[in-house]
C-alpha cells in the first residue's frame, strides 16, 4: 500500500481527497496540517478529529508560525510589499511556507507520493507542484480535485454518499486564515463587480471609537506594541485583534495568476497593511533617497516572485541579503491612529530621522550651504540639458 502525505486543513477539498485517495486509490494516508498562525488550539484539534474521523492512518500537526515570519514575512516588512499596491501576499507567502514544510515532512516519513487539495484554476497548485518537485523529486504528486475537475457541488455530494455530509452553506466562502491575513471566496469573487457581503468577513466591525498606538521597529523588525516589547509574531498578532475590529484592511485584490488569468479575492489584514505603511513610514526618515529607489524596484520584484512561488531560487536569498542591509538605520517609534475602516499614519520618533534640524529645515533655510553654492549646483547639474536646448534650439 503506497504511503501519501496529504496536506490537510479539514476543508471542503481535503476531506474529499481523504476519502478518495484511501477508498478510490487505496492508499494509505497520513494527513499534515501546517500552522503558519491561523488555527486556534481547539481549530488544531478540531481538524486532528476531522482528519481521523475521515480515516487517515496518521495526523501531524507542525506549527511552522516562527520560520513562516522568520523566512518569509520579515522580508516583505522590509520591503513593504503590496502587490498591485493593494495585496500583502497574505495566501501567496503562507503556501510556500506550508509546501516547504510538507516536502520536509513527506522525506522524513519516507512517502512514496504527496497530494494537495488544489483546483486546476489558481496558484496555489503551481506552487505546490513547483516546490515538491524543487525539494522531493522523484515523489509523485496527486491532485484530485484538479485532476477530475470537480466542483464544490459534486465533493459534497461525494462525501454525503460515502456518510461525510458537508453542509452547503458552510462551503459557500472559502476562508484562509494565517499569520499575515485572512483571505476569503466566494460567488462574489468570481465577479468584476460585486463586492463581499458583510456577512462573508471573519471579522464583524465592532470598534468606532479612535485610537491612538505605537509600533516600534528595530533594524525593521516591528518588536514592540504600545511600549511593550513582545517580539514580532506577538506584534503581528496582537495588532491583528486589535485593529481588525474596526474594518481596517479590508479589500479585494485582482491580480494576474501564475497560469494567466485574472483573479479576485478579498481579504482582511489590518495588521500587514499597518506594519508595511507604518515601516515605509519610517524608512522615509531613515533610508537616503537611492536605497529606497533600489528598494522599491527589487522588493517588487521579490515579492511577485514569491507569490508565483519561486521561494527557492537562489536568486531570492540574493536579495534578502540586500533587504537585510537596508535596514540597519530603520529604528524607532511610528504613531499611528486607527479609525472606522481606516488608519491614519500621524508620524515617526527616530535617532536616525534624516529630518533632523541640526542640518536645515525644508523650505525655510539650510545650515549645510550657501545661496551661492546653489547658484552654482544648479548651473552644473543642469548643464548637459542647458546644452541640449542651445544646440537643438536653433530657432
Amino acid at each position: 500500500m503506497k504511503k501519501v502525505v496529504l496536506a490537510f486543513s479539514g476543508g471542503l477539498d481535503t476531506s474529499f481527497c481523504c476519502i478518495y485517495l484511501s477508498k478510490d486509490l487505496g492508499m494509505e494516508v497520513h494527513s499534515v496540517v501546517i500552522n503558519t498562525g491561523g488555527f486556534s488550539a481547539e481549530e488544531i484539534k478540531n481538524i486532528e478529529a476531522r482528519a481521523y474521523e475521515l480515516g487517515v492512518k496518521s495526523h501531524t500537526t507542525i506549527d511552522e508560525t516562527e520560520d513562516y515570519y522568520r523566512d518569509t514575512i520579515k522580508y516583505l516588512i522590509f520591503g513593504n510589499v503590496l502587490k498591485n499596491a493593494t495585496y500583502p501576499l497574505s495566501v501567496s507567502a503562507e503556501r510556500v511556507c506550508q509546501a516547504t514544510a510538507i516536502a520536509n515532512y513527506a522525506k522524513k516519513i519516507g512517502a512514496a507520493c504527496v497530494a494537495h487539495g488544489s483546483t486546476g484554476a489558481g496558484n496555489d497548485q503551481v506552487r505546490f507542484d513547483m516546490i515538491f518537485n524543487t525539494l522531493i523529486p522523484g515523489v509523485e504528486i496527486i491532485t484530485p480535485i484538479r485532476d477530475l475537475k470537480l466542483s464544490r457541488e459534486a465533493e459534497i455530494e461525494y462525501l454525503g454518499k460515502h456518510g461525510f455530509p458537508y453542509s452547503a452553506e458552510k462551503a459557500k466562502y472559502s476562508i484562509n486564515k494565517g499569520l499575515w491575513g485572512t483571505s476569503v471566496g466566494g460567488a462574489e469573487t468570481l465577479t468584476s463587480n460585486q463586492y463581499l457581503p458583510e456577512s462573508a468577513w471573519p471579522t464583524a466591525v465592532t470598534s468606532t471609537e479612535p485610537q491612538t498606538i505605537t509600533v516600534d521597529f528595530e533594524k525593521g523588525e516591528p518588536v514592540a506594541l504600545n511600549g511593550n516589547k513582545i517580539g514580532p509574531v506577538a506584534v503581528i498578532q496582537q495588532l491583528q485583534d486589535l485593529a481588525q475590529p474596526y474594518g481596517i484592511g479590508r479589500d479585494i485584490h485582482v491580480g494576474d495568476t501564475i497560469i494567466g488569468i485574472k483573479g479576485r479575492v478579498g481579504f482582511e489584514a489590518a495588521a500587514p497593511l499597518i506594519l508595511v505603511k507604518a515601516h515605509h513610514t519610517l524608512e522615509k526618515h531613515t533610508l537616503t533617497k537611492w536605497q529606497l529607489s533600489w528598494k522599491d524596484q527589487i522588493a517588487g520584484f521579490y515579492g511577485n516572485w514569491m507569490h508565483e512561488g519561486q521561494m527557492h531560487d537562489p536568486v531570492m536569498r540574493d536579495i534578502e541579503a540586500f533587504l537585510a542591509s537596508s535596514q540597519e538605520t530603520v529604528s524607532g517609534r511610528v504613531i499611528v491612529e486607527l479609525h472606522p475602516h481606516r488608519f491614519v499614519i500621524i508620524g515617526i520618533e527616530s535617532a536616525h530621522d534624516l529630518m533632523n534640524n541640526e542640518f536645515g529645515s525644508y523650505g525655510e533655510m539650510n545650515e549645510g550651504y550657501t545661496g551661492d553654492d546653489v547658484k552654482g549646483f544648479s548651473k552644473i547639474f543642469g548643464n548637459q540639458t542647458i546644452i541640449w536646448h542651445k544646440v537643438n534650439n536653433k530657432g
